[in-house]
Order: structure tokens, then C-alpha cells, then sequence
């Protein structure tokens, strides 16, 4: 699959040309014809004889950006000067910051916000253990957790590697929900320490994300720490994943006129996300379901399970199947991928059902050309955002956690996951949909209000929330 410039490639080249009519396209032409794309040109300094122009445009990675400044550097007259990271510009210094609500001017402020008087609120928390909600950055404050595992598509990268991403996602929660989130990048990998590590400081928060870490640790850590704490644990790469792509397939299977309890459904991945994915589809009606890893069809008679894999294999494939997952895709209906590149192609697709459904979600490569795939599927999601369509976990986990902070909830539970994943598709209105339009963008008006208050009553509805202080303070 070809790859195109991508603004996560972007670079400002700041040079010096000589001041004749030709410069700039000159320039222009350059990189154009190198395959990179100019998105700005800003002159910085003029004479009679020079400008200096700070270049901007877009690689499709590192080694292409390279040789786009080469590219430049070889024109005619040309005086590279600064060659500047987009991307890594960003990040200096970090991407969050933290912010005092009050000003403190004088003695006054100071003897409020901190001793003596703070002493006084201390005490309320002492005597009254729940007024740390009321009374302290706890009640709309969430860990994001990782031990540096999973990264992205990067793999096991370490915790000060990880750190950069788990900045960007505080910034996610902060942007789309108005949460305060804050990284927490632990140097250990050993289930018992991480369990412990946020069992011990959880009390200064009012929900943990868990993050990037890898499979089958992260399935172990979740389920401890939700039998541990008393406020909601929430593995991103797994729900939120999850959340996204019943919202997304609830959409596509309303354009091609089927329902989730009649159709034929293959997945690729039994990771953590594969498997949240199908515990969701599973719970929401899906029924008729053939999952496939590494290692091939999972089946009862499959020898070397683990305890997910087991639970894959006795709530799935019920006619037994054994072959390969090019058979299993023929005749079905939908066909979801969260594991590995250019594992299928389009005549692969071509032997499914009449108007399919394919979400092919690895990234940077999907399991098939998702060009490819449309030539004979209906609809086809991707997890970039070079193509329509993108189940991006953003969609989810800031509404998500919004509801449940709001709500006071004490946990997570699927009938959660299924609410938020319907505010979603429903946010896509009927005269809204087609089939390159079954998800909304995550910068939509809408849709994290609407995950928040599906989420907020789901809550209410299982009974976990607790009520508001009396005088009406969160």
C-alpha cells in the first residue's frame, strides 16, 4: 500500500533563495516532484538580492523528510539554514502542565490555599472520607497507566519511552472532556508490583486508565485492580477499541440493511483488544462468531489454550471450523481485524458475503489494502486517518470517563461499554450516514457530550454511582 505525507512527518526547512521570480516555484516543484507535499511558505526576511522563506512540508516518514531537505538543498541558489522537526518541536519540554485554580497574591491566599488553613479541610477528609471528592482534585482526576509494554504499534519500549504517549492522551482527556489526567509510567513489568503500585495510589484518583500494556499481563492487572478498588478501572486498547467498533459496525449494518444477531462474523486478533471486541460484539447480539490469531483458527479441539483463548474458543466457532482464515472469511458477513498487515487481500473480500462489511485496523498497515477491499466491500473502516472511517479510540475514553466521574462510579461494566458505543452511532444522523460516514470525527460537537450522559445513565441504571454531596457540589 502506498503511503502518503503525513503531517506527523512535517518539517520547516528555513533557507535562503535568491530574490528572482523562479524561487519559489522552483521550490515547489522540488519537492513535489521528490513525492512530499508544501502545506506553507512564509517569507521571513526580504532584500534586493535574498529572501528567506521558512519552508513547511509534509514527509511520508523520517528517511523521506531526509531526503526532501536534500531535495532543496540542490536547488539552484538555495542556502539551507534550520531544518526544524514539526513533530519533536512539539514535544520539548513536554505537552502538559500544571495549573493552579486560585491565584495566590498575598498572605491571605496563602493561608487558605495552604497552612493553616488548609489544615481545617484535612481534617473534614479525616473525619469524612468522602469529601475527597467534594474537596480535592480527586473528583474529576484519572491515572493513565502504562508499564511501557505495548506501545502503540512500537512494542515493548519501556516506561520513559512511553511517556510521550501517555502525555498526549492526558491531553486527549483534558481537550474533549475537561479532565485532568496525569501520566503515570511505572518501571516494573511484574503484575504484583503494578497491581500494588496503583492500589497504593489510587486514593487520589476517581478513575484509572490503563495503558499500553501488553497481553495476556494486562488482562491479569484489570481484573485485580477492579476487584481492589472502589472506582472505575478501564483498559483503553481493550474498551475503548472496543466501544468504537460496535459503535462503528452498529452504523455500517444499518446502510446494508442487516442486524448483529443474523450475521456472519470473522475476526483477526485475540489479543487484548481482539478479545474485549468480541466479549462486546458478543454481549450487544453478535452469535455467529469465527476468531483467528497467530497460530490459526481458534476451535475446542485447539491444543495449547490459555485461559482467554479457552473462553474465545468455547463462546465462538460453534460449527467447529478448522481451516485457515481466508476459508472462514468466505461467505461472512464481516470481517474484523486487530492483528497483523496484508494478511488478506481483495479477493479475499471478494469471496464474502454480498454488501460486507471489512474493518481491517492494524496500524500503519490494515490486514488488507483498504482500496483493495472496496472494490467488493461495502463498507471498509480503517485505524488511519488517511481513509474514511477511522475507529479511533478517542471517540470513546474521554466521554466515557466523563460519564463516570460525573456519576461517582464505582466500576465498569459491558452494559456501559454498549451505551457508549450506541451514543456514538447515534450521533451520525440518518440523513448523515453512507458508507464513508459511520462514525462521527472525534472533534464532532457532539459526540462526547453524548457518550458522557449514555454512560452517566448506564450508571445510574446498574446502581454502582453515588448521589451528588447535598449541597449540590460534585
Amino acid at each position: 500500500m502506498a503511503m502518503v505525507p503525513s503531517v506527523s512527518y512535517s518539517i520547516t526547512v528555513r533557507l535562503e533563495v535568491p530574490a528572482r521570480g523562479s524561487a519559489v516555484s522552483d521550490l515547489t516543484s522540488a519537492v513535489e516532484r521528490a513525492g512530499g507535499t508544501i502545506t506553507a511558505l512564509d517569507v521571513t526576511a526580504s532584500g534586493h538580492e535574498r529572501l528567506r522563506i521558512d519552508v513547511t512540508c509534509a514527509a511520508t516518514d523520517t528517511a523521506h523528510a531526509d531526503r526532501l531537505v536534500e531535495v532543496l538543498r540542490a536547488v539552484d541558489g538555495v542556502t539551507i539554514h534550520k531544518v526544524s522537526d514539526r513533530t519533536f518541536l512539539m514535544h520539548l519540554g513536554g505537552k502538559i502542565e500544571m495549573q493552579s485554580k486560585h491565584p495566590i497574591r498575598n498572605r491571605d491566599d496563602l493561608s487558605m490555599i495552604y497552612t493553616p488553613g488548609v489544615a481545617r479541610v484535612s481534617m473534614a477528609i479525616a473525619a469524612n472520607p468522602e469529601d475527597a471528592r467534594r474537596l480535592t482534585i480527586k473528583r474529576n482526576t484519572v491515572a493513565v497507566v502504562t508499564d511501557g509494554s505495548a506501545v502503540l504499534g512500537l512494542g515493548n519500549i519501556g516506561p520513559q519511552a512511553a511517556l510521550p504517549v501517555m502525555e498526549g492522551k492526558a491531553a486527549l482527556f483534558k481537550r474533549f472532556a475537561g479532565i485532568d489526567a496525569w501520566p503515570i509510567c511505572l518501571d516494573t513489568q511484574d503484575v504484583d508490583t503494578i497491581v500494588e503500585v496503583v492500589r497504593a495510589i489510587a486514593p487520589g484518583f476517581a478513575g484509572i486508565n490503563l495503558e499500553d500494556i501488553s497481553a495476556p499481563r494486562c488482562f491479569e492487572v484489570e481484573r485485580r485492580l477492579r476487584d481492589l478498588l472502589d472506582i472505575p478501572v478501564f483498559h483503553d486498547d481493550q474498551h475503548g477499541t472496543a466501544i468504537v467498533v460496535l459503535g462503528a459496525l452498529t452504523n455500517a449494518l444499518r446502510i446494508v440493511g442487516k442486524k448483529l444477531s443474523d450475521v456472519r462474523l470473522v475476526m483477526s486478533g485475540a489479543g487484548a483488544a481482539g478479545t474485549a471486541i468480541l466479549k462486546v460484539l458478543i454481549a450487544a447480539g453478535a452469535q455467529d462468531v469465527v476468531v483467528a490469531d497467530v497460530d490459526g483458527v481458534i476451535h475446542a479441539g485447539r491444543t495449547g489454550l490459555g485461559t482467554e483463548l479457552r473462553w474465545i474458543a468455547e463462546h465462538t466457532n460453534q460449527a467447529q471450523y478448522t481451516g485457515d482464515l481466508r476459508g472462514a472469511v468466505a461467505g461472512a458477513d464481516v470481517f474484523v481485524g486487530v492483528s497483523a498487515p496484508n494478511i488478506l487481500t481483495g479477493a479475499d473480500i471478494a469471496t464474502m458475503a454480498p454488501d460486507a462489511v471489512v474493518f481491517a485496523l492494524a496500524n500503519p498497515d490494515p490486514e488488507v489494502d483498504p482500496s483493495a477491499a472496496r472494490e467488493h466491500a461495502t463498507v471498509v473502516a480503517t485505524g488511519r486517518s488517511d481513509y474514511p472511517n477511522q475507529i479511533n479510540n478517542v471517540l470513546a475514553f474521554p466521554g466515557v470517563f466523563r460519564g463516570l466521574l460525573d456519576a461517582h462510579s464505582k466500576e465498569v461494566r459491558e452494559s456501559m461499554l454498549i451505551a457508549a458505543a450506541h451514543a456514538i452511532a447515534g450521533v451520525v444522523t440518518d440523513e448523515e450516514l453512507n458508507p464513508n460516514y459511520i462514525v462521527p470525527s472525534v472533534f464532532h460537537p457532539d459526540v462526547h457530550n453524548a457518550v458522557a450522559t449514555a454512560v452517566r445513565d448506564a450508571v445510574a441504571a446498574a446502581g454502582v454511582g453515588a448521589p451528588p454531596a447535598q449541597d449540590g457540589s460534585l
